[in-house]
């Protein structure tokens, strides 16, 4: 077969992913592989596409190979995948898969952008390799590598794809109106971090009605004007000082301009089954301050022109992003039904929420997500400083291991349990024992 790779990493030749597939290349001589290497190019195929498209052109299987950056994959492949689409190719009937890298944090999301962008380009999808950075310096993760080419290639073989998602068309996006502001002065800081093009009209009338109505004083921040130099380089020279390898100064912009403010508030227009690419950029460049939750506590919105109800996988980002960090997702306005009622909701909820400083716990999208990366930075802890000072101070390394007390404790309850007499013996006992805690709680409630 006639393989593309489409290269998404920014480091080119360097990336570790793309070395699982010189690893193939050596098992499957009989296929040709042509690798594209667009995240290191995208700025040359900004202005040339042509080279990529004659390779799509050729290809019998697309193969989107990348690390996983900020729930899904780095913005330079964002940006590809538009210019992919503003092309126009007809790839109908192609195959495509997909092979990335990560310590498998949130890989479902960037697997599942890759997949629904493959749908809209008319390609076959296969379901593709989600492996570990490390795997393929293990016999068990080789196996698993050419147990995937060899199921992409009899799938392929064998017209076997995962059928693609039904997109009905889009309903028109409802109208907003801009009332007044309200009355009274305004105190506080709420920072609106938009991708604003020319063209958004419904947007920029949604950020208006918004901020009209919210209480608080606002500002906004166009982070389509913002000079970036580029996306992130998964250089890793933050790693120790904090400090972005860049000269645009996005890193202390980032810090002193927006993570100061009361609470942030994203606006976008849904691109692509994403937030576009430019909002990715924004999100991958994040990385200067590591994998530390340095919004803790903060209160977070979402305006979005779009249709939001028929994203699924951009309502699990969202979510995910705001517990991961800890954040209150106060909510999400979109122009799909009544878009000056769903503006007014966001701004009663945020405005509560900064009142009376409200933060419910994480769910399992937070909880989980940051026991990844508590394993991640204790073990690199000797590279990543920054991260491994921060999770220190903030009590982040909650490992079960430490809890010594509680897991003798269970011994001694596994011991009772094991035995049918003695437990017989105990009846409800058990069940009493572990309300007890909990009864103590309500007994001095009710004294206060």
């Amino acid at each position: 077969m006639e393989i593309l790779v489409i290269n998404g990493s920014p480091k080119g030749k360097n990336s570790v992913t793309l070395q699982t597939i010189h690893y193939l290349q050596l098992l499957h001589p009989e296929h040709h592989f042509e690798i594209l290497h667009v995240g290191q190019t995208i700025k040359t195929l900004e202005r040339d596409f042509s080279p990529a498209v004659a390779a799509a052109g050729k290809a019998d299987v697309l193969l989107f190979c990348y690390p996983v950056y900020t729930f899904i994959a780095p913005s330079q492949l964002h940006r590809f995948i538009e210019l992919l689409k503003e092309a126009g190719p007809d790839l109908t009937g192609k195959y495509a898969s997909q092979i990335s890298t990560s310590k498998h944090f949130y890989d479902v999301t960037a697997h599942r952008y890759i997949e629904d962008n493959c749908g809209d380009l008319g390609l076959r999808y296969v379901r593709g390799l989600s492996a570990d950075m490390d795997d393929l310096t293990t016999q068990k993760g080789q196996k698993q590598a050419e147990d995937f080419l060899n199921f992409l290639c009899w799938s392929a073989e064998n017209g076997i794809y995962e059928p693609a998602a039904q997109m009905l068309p889009s309903p028109a996006h409802m109208p907003v109106s801009v009332p007044e502001s309200s009355d009274g002065e305004k105190t506080g800081d709420v920072v609106i971090v938009a991708d604003l093009q020319e063209a958004d009209t419904q947007l920029r009338d949604m950020i208006s009605r918004f901020r009209a109505v919210l209480p608080r004083k606002t500002r906004i921040i166009n982070i389509r004007e913002y000079p970036f130099r580029g996306g992130c380089l998964g250089c890793f020279n933050c790693a120790v000082s904090g400090k972005c390898v860049y000269t645009d100064g996005f890193d202390d912009y980032l810090r002193n301009e927006i993570q100061t403010a009361d609470a942030i508030v994203y606006a976008f227009t849904i691109r692509d089954h994403s937030m576009g690419s430019r909002f990715k950029m924004y999100d991958d460049r994040q990385f200067c301050n590591g994998h530390r939750t340095v919004t803790i506590g903060m209160s977070v919105g979402y305006l979005i022109s779009g249709d939001l109800s028929r994203e699924q996988n951009l309502q699990t980002i969202i979510e995910a992003r705001a517990q991961v960090g800890s954040n209150y997702l106060a909510g999400t306005a979109t122009d799909e039904q009544d878009t000056d009622a769903a503006i007014d909701r966001l701004c009663a909820k945020l405005t509560y929420a900064l009142e009376n400083r409200y933060l419910p716990p994480q769910n399992f999208y937070g909880i989980g997500g940051m026991k990844v990366f508590r394993d991640l930075i204790w073990l690199m802890q000797g590279m990543m400083r920054a991260d491994h000072k921060f999770y220190k101070s903030h009590g982040q390394y909650d490992f079960p291991q430490k809890q010594w007390p509680k897991m003798l404790a269970m011994y001694g309850v596994g011991a009772l349990l094991s035995s049918k007499k003695l437990k017989s013996k105990l009846g409800s006992a058990m069940t009493d024992g572990m309300l007890m805690p909990y009864k103590k709680v309500l007994e001095k409630t009710k004294q206060n």
